[in-house]
């Protein structure tokens, strides 16, 4: 491992991390491999999460100490563990990258760091998620452990079938049934299945947006996704997921018996964003690909306002009692 590296890198890093001492340059390709520069992954891994937490701790009424100790928990998870997912992704993904202008210059595609230093990172930081594991009860470490091999079998999806966005999805929103079985010591599937299913459409409109600023690279390294399988027909198709996934976040929180705020800023909220992600979208724009993409972060959030304004008002009416 090189200790110093030239002051100005070939690929991204935070701007953070640009400022940091020159004996912890030796960081910088290990921030980029981890994406640290993206923070929209995390988000997007972070979001059914909080959903789940909070949906669990209004139907439980937990205390409000303990809804925010799980929402910093699993903050704290989703940024290690999306990290080890785009290692492991690079890792799977190196000879394909050095064929692609965008992505020949990451860490590993470019040599920065070796892969025998990468799976080291990976253990480092796989040994960091179960640490933040262990603090759930056994049945949530249990099935938190049991997604691990989605995270590993994604990357290689791309070169087996044209729904790699569908396994994405069946990884990125684990956190909807880990959320909630990390509240009530073991998964409400009623109301968590419902909310997987849903997330896991949502995942399929944003990753194949992504897809459609990268769909000219992937065509020529031979790599498959949902925006080469939709084509012309991408449009019509992401509305029916986007339906899907409102529907079946409306289903959750009724089963879940959410209140009014639930429907009007969760439920409403999320249709009224997505219909003008439909819209604005400029398919054959990377610009306009990218900046819908990461507006999905907001969706994240409105979704989850509702969740918690709920919430909010059932513990102080429980209060008043």
């Amino acid at each position: 491992m090189r200790l110093y590296r030239q002051a100005t890198p070939q690929y991204p890093i935070p701007p953070w991390a640009q400022r940091l001492p020159k004996f912890l340059r030796w960081t910088h390709p290990y921030l980029s491999l981890a994406r640290m520069d993206k923070p929209i992954g995390t988000w997007l891994l972070y979001w059914p999460c909080a959903w789940g937490i909070t949906m669990a701790a209004y139907s439980s009424s937990l205390p409000v100490s303990s809804w925010a100790w799980n929402l910093v928990l699993f903050g704290t998870g989703a940024v290690v563990m999306r990290g080890a997912g785009c290692t492991i992704n690079d890792l799977w993904d190196r000879d394909i990258d050095k064929k692609v202008d965008r992505t020949k210059l990451r860490p590993l595609a470019s040599g920065e760091i070796k892969p025998l230093q990468a799976l080291t990172f990976l253990g480092g930081q796989l040994s960091l998620g179960l640490a933040v594991l262990t603090q759930l009860n056994w049945y949530s470490i249990a099935l938190g452990a049991s997604s691990l091999s989605l995270v590993v079998a994604y990357p290689l999806m791309k070169r087996i079938t044209y729904w790699p966005q569908f396994v994405l999805g069946l990884a990125f929103n684990w956190g909807a049934l880990l959320g909630s079985s990390a509240v009530l010591g073991e998964c409400n599937w009623a109301v968590a299945l419902p909310l997987y299913a849903g997330s896991v459409a949502w995942t399929i409109v944003y990753d194949t947006i992504y897809a459609h600023q990268d769909k000219t690279d992937d065509v020529s390294a031979g790599v498959k996704s949902t925006a080469l399988l939709f084509g012309e027909q991408t449009r019509p198709i992401l509305t029916a997921f986007s339906a899907s996934f409102v529907s079946l976040l409306a289903l959750s929180g009724y089963l879940n018996a959410q209140g009014p705020a639930f429907y009007a800023l969760s439920v409403g909220g999320a249709a009224a964003h997505l219909a003008w992600q439909l819209r604005k979208a400029d398919l054959d724009s990377r610009e306009s690909c990218w900046a819908m993409f990461k507006s999905n972060r907001d969706l994240g959030a409105i979704v989850w306002s509702g969740m918690a304004v709920d919430y909010a008002l059932k513990v102080a009416a429980v209060s008043a009692l």
